[in-house]
């Protein structure tokens, strides 16, 4: 499955995730903080789906009530 996620409330624009056999294959960010970004993307890539959420789902980024985690965690989710 191809999600492209259009982000609210981040440096981000968009991410594109690759999910199989609700296992996360790839996660692509457009925009954001490049090296953090790419970080992420690597350390979910062969996790389960609900363990993406479970970790990153509410993750804030200074003051704002959101993140580039966060927002992954929210496609995720509403893939499901």
């Amino acid at each position: 499955m191809q999600i492209e996620y259009k982000t609210q409330g981040t440096c981000s624009r968009q991410i594109n995730i690759t999910v199989e056999d609700g296992v996360v294959q790839n996660v692509e960010f457009f925009g954001g903080c490049n090296g953090n970004l790419k970080g992420i993307s690597q350390l979910v890539k062969g996790m389960k789906v609900e363990d993406v959420i479970a970790k990153l789902e509410n993750t804030k980024c200074g003051f704002k009530d959101t993140s580039c985690p966060d927002q992954l965690a929210k496609a995720l989710k509403q893939a499901l």
